[in-house]
């Protein structure tokens, strides 16, 4: 079967099925070797930019009615797809299925369209399921869900007896000018880490908050982890929440209980990999019963200053 994926957490999942699409977004980068399959997306914002210059950005796009995206329409004719997979819950994190719909009024191939639209890890995982019976793969997908749920139990029989008074008040950022609080699976992922996420509930959007409500919530814990933010790209926008009034008051940063995650290959990607993001959280969350995070998914946020000088002028705003 012809499979085409527009967004990353797609190809994880097409991958996991043991699948290789023809086609792939330009985002998409795991397993390795995709980077090499052609991309029929490309966004008209600039990744590279800080923060706020990406907001910036994107609120200037939905002004007019271009999209953030577009798709390479000759391109995607040319694959021949029998399947293409698209999401429908952000039309600015990924190419949504609104843009495959217009894209396949000028293509000759009839392809299936499956869209994902979840919203907690069960919604991943029953995605999971339904793109194994759209591909014939529905034992292979039964077999990785299996795997996945085990690995899940495995860190919630380790919490699961955690008394409340020793749970901490999280916040997980995942975008930081403006600030937003991470939402969908994080507050499910927070809870079975062994921790308290009260600034969202499960399947809940990720939205923009007032910073006078963070500071009121005052988390034990905070978790800096940026849509499409690698740790480096984290570091060289590490400002945005140190330069903000209050932030050396909140009880996370007194106590030097601050993290940065590498949000787009984790936390912000609704694929697999969301149960290696639980792995990576449960260590950070309750640092007794486990060992620390692999440091190339998450590090202490004072550790981040190394890391600017490698991350160079890759903030700077477009000119």
């Amino acid at each position: 079967m012809r499979v085409v994926t527009t967004l990353p957490s797609a190809t994880e999942l097409v991958a996991a099925l043991g699948l290789e699409p023809v086609g792939v977004s330009h985002e998409c980068d795991y397993p390795p070797g995709v980077e090499s399959i052609p991309s029929i997306t490309r966004s008209r914002v600039d990744a590279a930019a800080s923060s706020g210059e990406i907001d910036r950005q994107v609120l200037e796009i939905g002004e007019t009615d271009a999209g953030v995206y577009e798709v390479d329409v000759d391109l995607l004719d040319d694959l021949e797809p029998d399947l293409i997979v698209t999401q429908g819950m952000c039309d600015v994190c990924a190419v949504d299925e609104a843009v495959i719909a217009e894209a396949l009024e000028r293509i000759g191939a009839d392809p299936d369209v499956l869209t994902v639209d979840p919203h907690t890890l069960d919604d991943v995982l029953d995605d999971l399921e339904r793109l194994g019976c759209a591909t014939g793969r529905e034992d292979r997908a039964r077999g990785v869900r299996d795997d996945l749920e085990d690995r899940i139990a495995a860190i919630q029989e380790r919490t699961v007896d955690v008394d409340n008074r020793d749970r901490p008040r999280v916040a997980i950022f995942d975008w930081t000018d403006p600030v937003m609080i991470a939402g969908h699976w994080t507050a499910e992922l927070v809870d079975w880490a062994g921790g308290e996420y009260g600034l969202a509930d499960v399947g809940d959007r990720s939205r923009p908050r007032e910073w006078e409500n963070i500071r009121e919530y005052d988390p034990e814990l905070v978790i800096v982890a940026p849509c499409g933010f690698d740790l480096e790209q984290t570091a060289a926008n590490r400002a945005d929440l140190t330069d903000r009034e209050g932030w050396d008051d909140l009880a996370a940063v007194r106590n030097d209980r601050v993290w940065a995650m590498d949000g787009h290959h984790y936390l912000n990607r609704p694929g697999p990999r969301l149960v290696d993001t639980l792995e990576a959280l449960a260590p950070i969350v309750q640092p007794d019963p486990f060992d620390g995070p692999p440091e190339s998914v998450a590090v202490p946020f004072d550790d981040l200053e190394r890391l600017e000088s490698t991350a160079g002028s890759r903030a700077d705003p477009t000119p």
